[in-house]
């Protein structure tokens, strides 16, 4: 029988997996049929996939944090310390990996912003993380569209080392407010992950909660939308205050998105309900999206966790395989026959994870040890910096052989010592 635990993780991986190919999908295959409409996997992928792994990287980040039982004390700083370095990293490769443009959009810098901005949440549970990813996904999306005039852009591009040098106010602008993945309206993602890793996602009962609760979510959000802008107003107001886009414009920008921002010329713009907008209504829709297929890996996991396992695999190395799918990406490999390349970009992902998994007996990525290698030491650092601290205050206290350890420490610290230790603009 497999354990709660691994029945879990097998989930979130396949989830992982799903929300990764439907990233390579966005960037390789094309957005416009034959009759200039948005083609099926534009459809069924923009915007949702980018969110779903967002949303689980925040759940990832909450199995590194004591999972349903809130860290506490020196555990939780180390667990601070490791997340810092985490983000840092995976910052760094992010940067790096925007110097070869490819034609897509890259995540990871602004997920080393998000992971920066989580760490004052890690302890905290899931009502608080709850009532946090509605504050972001209500009010960050307003804060955007205040202060995005007031800041330099970087015009659409993503940030790189050298636009972190040349200019710095422009590139921390394009990561908080006005890139392709704002990290102020986006750390509704990762609070809502992070909320849900503090449930039992291993139950049954809750798992059906998550994927129920989520699909309602996602109507309730796709009405409120509908009705702001038709019998509110919303869509007058938008042609009022944008007269020179028309309603032929105003309709491609809710299919298409933004491009690259959304208009600050009327507060209308936040009803509307469109891929990469970061609006409250599309942040709150495509939570509820990843919070459905989420709900339904899990519940699928526990019946056919084998068959699942190329999904499972590519879910365990996404940092990995994302980075390598963007270096492909910007040799121009195949664009010229988009379903070929995205075949060739999931086999191959999917065989280098088995492959991986089997001649490592399951170790992690190439780049996921890197990062795990940097966050580890950290935590490690902390905790024995502590233990350090404590035998030497013990050694004065008690001098000689006979002296041992406050009882009353690893209630104050949240764990022991041991605890925590080591356990992730062409088209968007």
């Amino acid at each position: 029988m497999t354990s709660t635990k691994k029945q879990r993780l097998i989930g979130v991986d396949v989830a992982r997996g799903i929300a990764l190919i439907g990233m390579m999908a966005i960037h390789i295959l094309p957005e416009l049929d034959e009759n200039f409409e948005p083609t099926l996997s534009w459809t069924i992928f923009s915007g949702a996939s980018a969110g779903l792994f967002a949303l689980l990287a925040g759940i990832s980040l909450t199995f590194s944090a004591g999972g349903m039982q809130p860290l506490t004390g020196r555990a939780l700083t180390a667990a601070k310390a490791s997340l810092a370095v985490r983000a840092v990293i995976i910052l760094a490769i992010g940067l790096l990996l925007a110097a070869l443009n490819p034609p897509a959009a890259i995540i990871l810098a602004y997920y080393g912003t998000l992971f920066l901005m989580a760490i004052p949440l890690l302890g905290s549970g899931p009502r608080v993380l709850a009532a946090a990813a509605l504050g972001f996904a209500v009010l960050g999306p307003f804060i955007m569209q205040a202060v995005r005039d007031d800041f330099p852009s970087l015009g659409g591009y993503d940030p790189t080392f050298v636009s972190l040098v040349t200019e710095p106010v422009a590139t921390v602008s394009a990561l908080l407010v006005d890139g392709s993945y704002p990290a102020i309206p986006w750390m509704a993602y990762i609070c809502a992950g992070l909320a849900l890793g503090r449930l039992d996602l291993g139950s049954h009962a809750v798992q059906v909660r998550v994927a129920l609760g989520g699909l309602g979510l996602a109507v309730v959000s796709w009405m409120v939308s509908e009705l702001l802008l038709g019998p509110f107003g919303g869509r007058t107001g938008l042609l009022e205050s944008t007269p020179w886009l028309g309603a032929e414009g105003i309709r491609n920008v809710q299919i298409w998105g933004p491009d690259p921002t959304l208009p600050t010329s009327s507060w209308w713009w936040l009803a509307i309900l469109s891929p990469y907008s970061s609006t409250p209504l599309e942040l709150l829709n495509t939570i509820g999206i990843a919070a459905v297929v989420l709900g339904a890996m899990l519940i699928l996991a526990n019946k056919a966790a084998p068959a699942l396992m190329p999904l499972s695999a590519i879910g365990g190395m996404t940092l990995t395989l994302y980075s390598a799918h963007l270096v492909v990406l910007s040799t121009g490999f195949l664009l010229n026959r988009p379903g070929v390349a995205l075949a060739i970009h999931i086999v191959a992902a999917a065989l280098f994870a088995i492959i991986w998994k089997n001649v490592t007996a399951g170790k992690q990525g190439p780049l996921e040890r890197l990062v795990s290698s940097g966050a580890n030491r950290a935590r490690r650092r902390v905790l024995e910096n502590k233990a350090s601290a404590d035998a030497a205050v013990n050694s004065d206290a008690v001098p000689g052989p006979g002296g041992g350890t406050d009882p009353q420490d690893s209630a104050r610290d949240g764990a022991p010592a041991s605890a925590g230790a080591g356990v992730q603009r062409g088209s968007r």
